[in-house]
């Protein structure tokens, strides 16, 4: 099974980037988005940005992840 997860871009450095979700940051590859701009919502997978999301739709999803965490013992 794969996750992807929307990530707010927090900066660019040639075709990589910072993103962050929840507090976490990573640095993610840029190479398949177009135009990529600061603020832009990401959907990251195996520290590659693969499309856009719009903001309601990423926050609303980052919500559903959260719900679906468990309890640490």
């Amino acid at each position: 099974m794969c996750l992807a997860v929307p990530m707010r871009l927090k900066s660019i450095e040639g075709t990589n980037g910072l993103a962050e979700a929840d507090g976490i940051s990573r640095q993610v590859s840029l190479i398949l988005i177009e135009n990529p701009a600061i603020g832009d919502y990401l959907i990251v997978h195996a520290g590659y940005a693969i499309n856009r999301i719009d903001e309601e739709a990423a926050l609303e999803t980052l919500e559903t992840l959260k719900s679906l965490s468990f309890p640490e013992n």
